[in-house]
């Protein structure tokens, strides 16, 4: 048993989630930020990997929601590089950081998982469920993370606001990040809905993992 697990994220026209430098680029038209408020109240948590904390210190709580209300917020960071005051380590909602056994950093949140010398998604993703109560996972970054949820068949549901702007450059990281294929022949996604909002669309896939 594990969450169920849906990506969510904005990329430009060209496919870019953020500039060269990583860091985050205003992607989403009013109505899709409307949208991702929405979306976060239906989840029992959020989950990013730690590039997306230093490159942009994101709260990942939803403005209104109480510290009970909002949903756990999930770290990965193998190499204990989340910093003592990044704004996911305060008191408006639980944080669990996620990272290896060979990690000694200590952070002050709620629950602090050590796995194994390289971080077992499927692993945590049963551990969440059944130890935890999280039936249902909002994954929001980055590229590389979103890349590692798709290698190891866990994505359930995907969906892209793809934004009206262009912003180029070779190094730029795309939504499924990182070294090497996702898979050999790439993960075939079937396209389940679209929609247009304000100056973009959103597309909703469900992957196929035959």
């Amino acid at each position: 048993m594990r969450p169920f697990i849906h990506v969510n994220c904005a990329m430009s026209a060209d496919g870019k989630i953020a500039g060269v430098d990583r860091k985050q680029i205003s992607i989403s038209s009013e109505e899709d930020k409307a949208r991702v408020k929405n979306l976060r109240k239906k989840y029992d948590a959020i989950l990013v990997g730690v590039g997306t904390i230093i490159s942009d210190n994101p709260h990942l709580t939803v403005k209104g929601l109480d510290y009970d209300s909002n949903p756990v917020r999930i770290v990965l960071d193998p190499d204990g590089r989340t910093p003592d005051d990044a704004l996911v380590l305060d008191d408006q909602a639980p944080t669990i950081m996620v990272t290896t056994k060979n990690c000694t950093k200590e952070w002050d949140c709620e629950e602090t998982i050590r796995s194994d010398d390289k971080i077992n998604l499927t692993k945590i993703m049963e551990e969440l469920a059944e130890e935890m109560g999280i039936e249902n996972i909002l994954i929001e970054g980055g590229g590389e993370t979103i890349a590692s949820f798709f290698k190891e068949k866990l994505v359930d549901k995907y969906t892209v606001f793809v934004g009206g702007l262009i912003i180029g450059g070779r190094t730029a990281p795309t939504p499924a990040d990182g070294e090497g294929w996702v898979a050999e022949k790439g993960i075939k996604l079937s396209l389940e809905d679209s929609e247009v909002l304000g100056n973009g669309v959103l597309l909703t896939f469900e992957p196929s993992y035959d």
